[in-house]
């Protein structure tokens, strides 16, 4: 049995450009999905937040449109519902990220607030991809890549294959106009080699440890690949 860790964003809100306060959290399909199919293989899932705070759920996650139907929205709400460990989270700064065997950033627009800007989570970040663990981030959970440095004081994702959520997604989400800066643009800014799928359809990129997947849709094969790394 692995014991994985989830960090998920501490915020209930994100600033937008015009300085009005947009409710968010942690997007649910992309923390319900990956749970399931943990625990589902027998692992152990122990979530952490900075300040240890109980992370908000993005209402807008449990609704029928972005889940295919009610029945889809009945299915995540009912997995938040069995996923414990979210309401019982540890603080992000007592985490020892050797006593985990893999990693986990769930999105949302939460972690554009937070952990994009947290130095406690660039350091976990760094530590695990320079471990070889397996680290899988995903949709706008790769923000928290911007606070990751290396040893040279420059991005420890610098020269990674990786994707997240993209410019035109944003677009069709109908943020792009109103965020202070977009993810894509960020990633790209740091050094990475930003890969982009279709708009909201699966997709993930692997380079060395390190599991990128672009999207909601995305998160379950991600989930699968960081499996077959755990064996």
């Amino acid at each position: 049995m692995a014991k994985i860790l989830f960090v998920v964003s501490g915020a209930d809100h994100w600033n937008l450009a015009d300085g009005t306060a947009h409710p968010t959290g942690f997007w649910a399909e992309e923390a319900v999905a990956p749970y399931r199919a943990f625990t589902g293989a027998g692992h152990e899932v122990v979530v952490a937040t900075p300040g240890g705070v109980v992370p908000t759920v993005d209402r807008g996650s449990l609704a029928p449109e972005v889940n295919g139907g009610q029945e889809g929205a009945d299915a995540v709400a009912a997995g938040l519902e069995a996923f414990e460990e979210l309401r019982q989270p540890i603080a992000l700064e007592d985490v020892d990220p050797d006593a985990y065997d893999a990693v986990f950033y769930p999105g949302g627009h939460g972690p554009m607030e937070d952990l994009a800007v947290d130095p406690v989570s660039g350091r976990l970040l760094a530590h695990v991809l320079a471990s070889g663990k397996p680290l899988g981030v995903v949709c706008h959970g790769p923000a928290a890549l911007l606070a990751a440095t290396g040893p040279d004081g420059k991005s420890a994702f610098a020269g990674y294959r990786l994707t997240g959520f993209t410019n035109a997604e944003e677009t069709q989400a109908g943020f792009a106009d109103k965020a202070k800066w977009l993810l894509q643009d960020r990633l790209v800014a740091l050094g990475a080699d930003f890969q982009e799928g279709e708009p909201w359809a699966p997709f993930v990129i692997t380079d060395r440890n390190l599991i990128t997947g672009q999207n909601p849709s995305s998160s379950a094969p991600l989930a699968a690949e960081m499996l077959h790394r755990l064996g």
